[in-house]
């Protein structure tokens, strides 16, 4: 279980929802079940609706009910269930208007032959990845991802990252790439390409080696993510969204029409669709978050009307200035505006109108945080726990994962383990519109996802194996860690790097307990007290459950000390960091998630010991940043002033931001195990 929280502005409610059971069903299971069974289980429903209808006297049903029921939501968490006429296309879906020129179809003496080659095109990552895949090539990629079988060909030559691109392949063969230098690289629908022009214009060389799998319909693990480049890459993203939802509905429309003008006796198939109509789910953090992506889909997309946009607004968007410029950018970004995290909200997209608080079964896009997602599918009647409205999502953006880690990342596996799963109802479904995949189970394998990070951490990982298996390829991009940061620092402070044994990752909180035991506390029991205030020891604690354990053992010790968490409330946060910057108190103790909700700048640090590497380096930088503080104040000098810093093996990923890339190797493996730095 997760040590995280829910919600940053209520902290304590974190125990009970990491508790909540999770769906049964794993990977490996959804794998070894035939995929015979689920087809034929869907096959035997449709037949039984179509005997019932024929014994009825009914005609051949041609195409899909379209009344239906409008439903209203009266708050901000909308409504997921539906009555069982709701379709996955409305009549104002099929209005006349919606078919532009390029969509206009064939005349009576057209052939669906000729209708067909015409949308095939060679380069058009929509045709080639789910409306005409070659069965021959799928079925061996299939069979490749469920061996664990991936051909991998790194991308060399990116000014300020470094790229691995993986296909599922049971040979060496080096997979090749089309290169997308600009918008007009990509195959977009002709309404969206002005827009996408004037936003996106020309990509930058990162750009450059996310584009083609971005728009390519791959997986993309973009471990890169800073303030500069989140605007761009919201930009892509939302482009690529709304290119699909335009392409996905102009074909639904394109076969309805001509269904409506086939004969009694035509037996032709249109499988363009899934069980449900919502296609695009939107993970963020905060409220604003989902401001923000709005705000980026209505400059790619010119919409004549917005319905509820006001009520959007005004539940979704405050200004966004409350705090000031001396804060990290970072954290201005994720907490400016509405910092509320539980929320969803669907939207839907017609030709002309954006709709805001559609319910789940009819939008296109469902906007969530994890934890509000979940406390959705949940929060039904429990004999009826409906995840339905997921069971046909093609494209998954998560665009914040590293504050996600933040919060409770239970929630998000919760959500992963709920995509694509059979439909318990069948939600009004024309099942002779489904495209075979979806029957065959397949939906995993063709579903997108897309995360984005500033950094990259073991359960961000895990979740590449474990979901991330387009049978299409993937790509994981990550910043170029050769130096590190700590060849940017520039405060001239002696930094102690100190590995201890810790022969597994199980087992590794309680090694680095008796460590910091052992090694570490004696050290600053026997520390001098100077003339003015006390020691200024910090002890950093990155997990909250390590913090709970360092505190008890405190308790009885003859150290005087204070603490602050993510759950101290604003009273004793005071109290604590008066008295040790008084020097009252020898110790401070101060967890990773107090600082990221916070990003407090504490007064009276002389030395530093990170009790475990921070995931997020620049919580590193500024934390030493406390003591270079105090030593420009001149209360302390440079031979005085301390940094040390515990880690084992289990923690390369962070070590290498921190030391670099060039010194991980040797920090992890070499015979020594304390290692210098100014």
């Amino acid at each position: 279980m997760s040590d995280g929280q829910d919600e940053h502005s209520n902290p304590s409610g974190s125990g009970a929802e990491s508790d909540t059971s999770q769906d049964s069903s794993s990977d490996d299971e959804e794998e070894a079940q035939p995929t015979a069974k689920a087809y034929n289980t869907l096959l035997q429903q449709f037949v039984s609706h179509n005997r019932s209808n024929a014994a009825e006297g009914e005609p051949r049903r041609k195409r899909r009910k379209l009344d239906h029921g409008s439903l209203t939501q009266e708050d901000d968490n909308v409504a997921i269930h539906h009555d069982a006429e709701d379709d996955a296309y409305s009549e104002e879906d099929l209005e006349p208007e919606e078919i532009g020129e390029e969509d206009e179809p064939e005349s009576e003496e057209g052939s669906v032959e000729a209708d067909k080659a015409a949308d095939e095109e060679v380069d058009d990552a929509f045709e080639q990845h789910f409306e005409h895949p070659d069965e021959n090539e799928l079925a061996m990629r299939l069979a490749a991802i469920q061996k664990g079988q991936w051909t991998t060909k790194k991308l060399d030559g990116i000014k300020g990252g470094r790229g691995v691109y993986q296909l599922p392949a049971d040979n060496d063969t080096a997979p090749s790439r089309r290169k997308v230098k600009a918008v007009n690289d990509i195959r977009l629908k002709p309404r969206l390409v002005e827009n996408a022009n004037k936003v996106l214009g020309d990509f930058d060389g990162v750009e450059q080696a996310v584009a083609p799998s971005l728009f390519g319909y791959e997986d993309v693990l973009f471990g890169a993510r800073t303030t500069k480049n989140a605007e761009r890459m919201r930009h892509m993203a939302c482009l690529h969204a709304l290119n699909h939802i335009v392409k996905t509905r102009d074909r639904v429309l394109k076969n309805n029409t001509k269904l409506a003008a086939a004969s009694e006796d035509t037996e032709a198939e249109y499988r363009d669709q899934g069980f449900t109509r919502p296609k695009i789910l939107y993970l963020l953090e905060t409220k604003q978050a989902v401001v923000r992506a709005i705000n980026s889909i209505t400059q790619l997309y010119t919409f004549e009307q917005q319905e509820n946009k006001k009520r959007f607004l005004d539940m979704f968007s405050l200004p966004e200035d409350k705090f000031s410029d001396d804060r990290p950018d970072d954290f201005r970004e994720l907490f400016e505006g509405n910092d509320e995290n539980e929320f969803r909200i669907g939207v839907k997209l017609t030709r002309k109108t954006l709709k805001f608080y559609s319910t789940f079964y009819n939008s296109d896009i469902i906007f969530a945080s994890a934890l509000g997602l979940r406390r959705a599918i949940e929060s039904s009647n429990e004999k009826k726990k409906d995840s339905d409205f997921l069971s046909s999502i093609e494209m998954v953006i998560m665009e914040q994962a590293d504050a996600t880690l933040m919060q409770n990342w239970d929630h998000a596996e919760f959500i992963f383990e709920h995509l694509n799963l059979q439909p318990k109802d069948a939600h009004g479904c024309d099942f002779s519109r489904v495209r075979s995949w979806y029957l065959d189970g397949h939906a995993p394998y063709f579903r997108q996802i897309v995360v984005l990070s500033a950094y990259l951490t073991p359960k961000i990982n895990t979740l590449y194996n474990k979901h991330m298996r387009n049978y299409s390829g993937r790509l994981k991009f990550t910043p170029d860690y050769t130096s590190g940061l700590i060849e940017n620092l520039s405060y001239g402070i002696k930094q102690t790097f100190s590995r201890f044994d810790s022969p597994s990752h199980l087992t590794d909180p309680d090694a680095r307990f008796k460590y910091f035991n052992t090694a570490i506390l004696p050290q600053i029991t026997r520390l001098p007290r100077p003339p003015q205030g006390g020691p200024g020891v910090l002890v950093f604690i990155p997990s909250y459950l390590d913090f709970v354990r360092v505190r008890n053992a405190l308790v009885d010790s003859d150290l005087s000390y204070a603490s602050i968490s993510e759950y101290t409330d604003a009273t004793d946060i005071r109290k604590a960091r008066s008295h040790f910057m008084s020097g009252r108190h020898t110790l401070l103790l101060y967890t990773g998630r107090a600082h990221h909700f916070h990003r407090y700048s504490l007064r009276g640090v002389k030395r530093v010991v990170f009790y475990g590497l921070p995931e997020n380096p620049r919580f590193y930088d500024e934390i030493v940043g406390f003591v270079g503080k105090t030593v420009e104040q001149g209360h302390i000098g440079r031979v005085e002033a301390s940094v040390r810093v515990c880690f084992s093996k289990w923690e390369r990923l962070e070590l290498e931001r921190i030391a670099g890339s060039k010194r991980v190797g040797k920090m992890i493996g070499d015979k020594g195990d304390m290692f210098d730095f100014v």
